[in-house]
């Protein structure tokens, strides 16, 4: 009797630190609706490298799985360096053909766009202190992640050119492509910085 006992207090104790499949499951579930509302997170399409190679949700850290209370402000993360990304590379290949006229505005005695940074310190302050406004600017819509405002992640309602189309099926279209090309907007940018510091040279960054 008394090994039956200290083997059931045994037993009781390690299931303490079993964590509990109910609550697992309950979170796994609470990811996969949050997921299934974005666009470029549903839908089985293997990844070559993905763990379970059945679907196109890549998080191995398992940011979603840990916080997916989080996942609107993620995204809007993304979106957000998605498109300064994809801003970045234009800017930074545009200028090693084109410049304004002038001396003032062309900086010709900067051949390397690379070097403008160092150079122009005075600019960057600039540059910054615009950044630093329109991220103020954003704080009230980023508020509504929260749940506050019924508003989606990267929705700003900036549309002066009428290209959002009213088709639902066309708006996730070109939410998935805006998302597509921002993540390889990204690593296009870091590659180019690192091509242009390295080599010394200018577009295509060649040795």
């Amino acid at each position: 009797m008394k090994s039956v006992a200290i083997l059931a207090a045994l037993f009781g104790s390690a299931t303490a630190f079993v964590p509990s499949q109910v609550s697992r499951t309950a979170a796994s579930t609470s990811v996969k609706a949050s997921l299934a509302d974005m666009v470029g997170a549903e839908g089985p399409e293997p990844i070559p490298f993905a763990p379970s190679k059945t679907s196109k949700n890549f998080d191995p850290v398992g940011f979603a799985e840990r916080s997916p209370e989080w996942l609107p402000w993620y995204r809007e993360a993304e979106l957000k360096h998605g498109r300064a990304a994809m801003l970045a590379t234009v800017g930074f290949v545009v200028p090693e053909f084109i410049r304004v006229p002038g001396e003032q505005f062309s900086f010709e005695a900067i051949p390397k766009v690379i070097d403008a940074h160092d150079a122009l310190p005075e600019s960057m302050i600039q540059i910054f202190g615009w950044i630093s406004f329109l991220e103020a600017c954003t704080f009230p819509a980023m508020a509504g992640l929260g749940g506050k405002y019924d508003r989606k992640p990267g929705d700003f309602s900036f549309d002066p050119l009428g290209l959002y189309p009213t088709d639902p099926e066309k708006q996730k279209q070109m939410q998935l492509a805006e998302l597509k090309n921002g993540r390889l907007a990204m690593i296009a940018i870091g590659g180019m910085v690192t091509g242009a510091a390295v080599t010394g040279h200018g577009f295509p960054y060649l040795p």
